[in-house]
């Protein structure tokens, strides 16, 4: 591999620019797993900056037609609205439009699907997602003409920073799209199908995903190509972060060693997350962090979340895997990204089933949401969660965001076949999560306080509870949720002999402290603690957020 003595990259005021310099090397005869002139893979982005953000998710393609004009450039026949797998004509000019809709929601990041262009037509479906980038051997840098010009995306970002909002990008360096035209102007640079890839290591990173052409990083050329095409998106735009796909089918060396180090040196400010889609495993998720992330999608929580209140099962499924996170990853855990669903998978809404009520659905997805919003890490939302878009499997979970959604009088006023790609009455949805960003904004405790769990159900005879605390300094917060039909009845939650409490905090949860609840659902407006207790009774299916006073 060899890099340029200089590499040029633009500050994100592009006001001035900074040199970031690497000794050129050929090394044709060393591993690309071992660079003398890089640092050890860490951690860059400020903490404290990125705790208290709100991530929302968008796929330009469905969210907003800014331009008409764009819709049929590019491979026209990838233009179709009514099909499911091709473009609908979304773009960041409509993205542009809707950041009033945005500020009015609260949240603080976007980030998009990615932005490069794409392939044509194969099995009647096209990259309308962005995951099927069309490369070519001279990197062209070409956008997807569909979603607009380099002037509409520097637009957009500019405008979104005006506004004191970030942009995160979405890469991808493990593939490219199926017929690229780097696949067939270097085939070398990619890895055998199966099966004869399974005898070169991992079938999880050398084999080919959903039989999309991989990089072969064993490759100095297909390297040295694909790291200097994800460097150059910092050098021409001004982002604040970058979302990482298919992290565990690239080899981690790769990323711990090449492309991490070099993100830190020419933005060291640059916040990197990585995607790796397992439900299973935190050690995996801790894998990504390890290897220089700043952070990773907290993947098991988000099963969580489907088993205790989608399908109705126990707390204590949230309850194990946030003490677990807790207790791994410590206060790092505060930058790891929460989420309730995203765009490959289902959507949350669709996991009840056939034959639940609405108010179910409802209900359930409101404690989702308020969980979601008041846990430790950075919550991100898919466009579409706050007014209960429907979506099943792909590609059925990235529908058009509907027109009515921008406005409160067309939240209140659908009705008929447009009210049913969503859940009913959108607007208290969206009143709901709206109020639920604007606490976890007011309250530090809830972005960048401690983790204490104060009650589970620890069987199936007690009550299907889940109470948390947040402290930070004076900022002291407690969450209570019931995930039963059944209302409680008296919980009495122990506070003085709890030692995951900090003195400070235990000594200020004295007896007649009075406790408020800062949402305006059916829990108890204030309760109290007496005895050293923690008194409070929960309605069937309610949440509360209470906020504590210092004075007695």
């Amino acid at each position: 591999m060899v890099f340029p003595s200089s590499f040029l990259v633009r500050s994100r005021s592009f006001a001035s620019a900074l040199t970031f310099s690497v000794t050129t090397m050929a090394i044709a005869s060393i591993s690309w797993t071992s660079f003398p002139f890089v640092a050890p893979a860490h951690a860059a982005a400020n903490p404290s900056e990125w705790q208290s953000q709100v991530i929302y998710l968008v796929m330009p393609d469905r969210f907003e037609n800014g331009d008409t004009g764009n819709d049929r450039l590019g491979y026209e026949s990838c233009f179709d609205p009514d099909s499911p797998t091709k473009f609908h004509g979304g773009d960041w000019e409509g993205l542009r439009q809707r950041i009033d809709y945005l500020q009015d929601l609260g949240v603080t990041a976007v980030w998009t699907t990615p932005v490069l262009r794409q392939i044509g037509v194969i099995n009647d479906s096209c990259g309308y997602h962005g995951y099927w980038a069309d490369l070519t051997l001279a990197d062209d840098e070409a956008l997807e003409p569909k979603l607009g010009t380099e002037a509409d995306l520097r637009g957009l970002i500019q405008d979104l920073h005006r506004t004191e909002m970030k942009f995160i990008l979405d890469q991808v360096v493990n593939h490219v799209g199926y017929d690229a035209r780097l696949v067939q102007q270097r085939p070398q640079w990619f890895n055998p199908s199966i099966p004869a890839c399974e005898s070169i290591g991992s079938p999880e990173v050398f084999c080919p995903l959903a039989g999309l052409p991989d990089i072969d990083f064993r490759n100095p050329d297909a390297v040295d190509y694909i790291t200097r095409h994800s460097l150059s998106w910092l050098r021409r735009f001004p982002v604040d972060g970058i979302r990482m796909d298919t992290f565990k089918h690239v080899p981690q060396s790769y990323f711990r060693n090449v492309w991490i180090p070099l993100v830190n040196q020419i933005d060291p400010q640059l916040f990197t997350v990585g995607e790796l889609l397992d439900a299973e495993s935190l050690d995996r998720i801790r894998d990504v962090v390890d290897t220089g992330f700043d952070s990773a999608f907290n993947f098991p929580l988000q099963s969580a979340f489907v088993e205790a209140y989608a399908k109705e099962g126990s707390v204590d499924a949230i309850a194990t895997i946030m003490d677990t996170t807790w207790t791994q990853f410590g206060d790092r855990a505060l930058m790891l990204t929460n989420l309730v669903d995203n765009h490959d998978m289902p959507r949350f809404v669709n996991q009840p089933g056939f034959g639940v009520s609405e108010d179910e659905i409802r209900r359930r997805y409101h404690l989702a949401l308020g969980t979601l919003l008041t846990l430790p890490g950075i919550p991100q939302l898919y466009y579409g969660n706050e007014i209960g878009l429907y979506g099943g499997a792909d590609p059925d979970n990235r529908r058009d965001m509907p027109d009515w959604a921008w406005t409160n009088s067309g939240r209140e006023d659908v009705s008929g076949e447009d009210a049913s790609i969503a859940l009913a009455d959108p607007d208290a949805t969206f009143d709901y999560v709206q109020r639920l960003i604007e606490l976890r904004k007011d309250n530090p405790a809830l972005h960048s306080g401690y983790y204490a769990e104060l009650w589970r159900q620890n069987g199936a005879s007690n009550p299907n509870v889940y109470a948390f605390f947040r402290g930070l300094g004076e900022n002291r917060v407690v969450v209570v949720v019931n995930n039963s039909d059944e209302a409680s009845g008296e919980l009495a939650v122990p506070i003085q002999i709890n030692t995951s409490l900090e003195p400070g905090d235990r000594a200020a949860l004295q007896n007649g402290v009075i406790l408020t609840n800062q949402l305006t659902t059916e829990a108890p407006e204030t309760v109290r603690i007496d005895n050293e207790t923690l008194h409070i009774s929960m309605p069937p299916k309610s949440l509360g957020i209470y906020q504590i006073s210092t004075d007695p």
